[in-house]
């Protein structure tokens, strides 16, 4: 006859063997996310404006100098949204919890013909608000790029070389296009919209990287850094430099714009 205490051992031992089980099976991604897995990549860059094209182009500011210099970075695994949030899904946040539309929206409603395009003119106080809504955060600048260029430094998301057919910009449309309509142009974890269309908010305040000697008088806690580049450029030019992956761009936290949306990480 079987006694009890084997009885009752066996199962200990099912149980212990199901939780190491268990704990080894990843959850996928929620479905509008993609992962972005954890280790080391290059973020920054050492790229010199020898002819001093920006001055030439109009700009008040040297490229490149607020993304000096590149080093490794190490994060932890992390989901971000595949796609900048809509106008659709901003809406749902709306109805949700009683927050005001842009004061853009005509009549305190959207376009119809806007829903899958990435919503703009919203502040950067109202894409954290939506991200905690979410149960989710806006990424940090080291996140946002590591989720837009993967771990061998490149350019654009999608490689080294520029191609207009991969990204919004240069005013090619006028304006904001649906989320994702350009899938060739997805980074290497398969986030969409890296590169153009909208601008994106992230977490944090402009600041110098480590080690950076670049004097700028906007770093600080005045403005948040925005990411990726918009559908029209910046200012009169329209230049692929604006849509690197490792451009920065900064914007007052309270200002809205018709370029700058966002996306959350989780």
């Amino acid at each position: 006859m079987r006694r009890p205490v084997d009885s009752v051992l066996r199962l200990t031992m099912f149980a212990a063997a199901l939780l190491i089980t268990l704990a080894g099976c990843k959850a996928p991604p929620p479905s509008d996310m993609v992962e972005v897995s954890k280790g080391e990549f290059q973020m920054g860059s050492n790229d010199v404006d020898k002819e001093a094209k920006a001055l030439q182009y109009g700009s008040t500011k040297p490229w490149y100098e607020n993304e000096r210099p590149m080093r490794t970075v190490r994060l932890d695994g992390f989901y971000i949204d595949k796609t900048e949030v809509t106008f659709a899904r901003y809406k749902e946040f709306l109805d949700a919890t009683g927050r005001k539309p842009p004061a853009q929206w005509p009549g305190g409603v959207y376009p119809e013909q806007y829903s899958d395009h990435p919503v703009v003119y919203v502040t950067w106080f109202d894409a954290d608000e939506y991200c905690k809504w979410k149960g989710r955060h806006l990424p940090t600048e080291a996140e946002w790029e590591k989720a837009a260029r993967g771990t061998d430094g490149r350019q654009f998301p999608w490689g080294n070389e520029f191609d207009i057919k991969k990204v919004n910009t240069a005013g090619e449309f006028s304006g904001t296009t649906p989320a994702g309509m350009f899938p060739e142009g997805k980074s290497p974890y398969g986030a969409l919209d890296m590169a153009g269309n909208a601008q994106e908010w992230t977490a944090d305040w402009y600041k110098p990287y480590p080690d950076n000697t670049f004097k700028d008088d906007d770093y600080g806690e005045k403005f948040k850094t925005v990411r990726g580049g918009g559908w029209g450029g910046m200012g009169h030019y329209t230049l692929q430099v604006y849509v690197r992956t490792s451009f920065r761009n900064a914007a007052p936290p309270n200002g809205v714009f018709n370029d700058v949306g966002f996306r959350c990480a989780q």
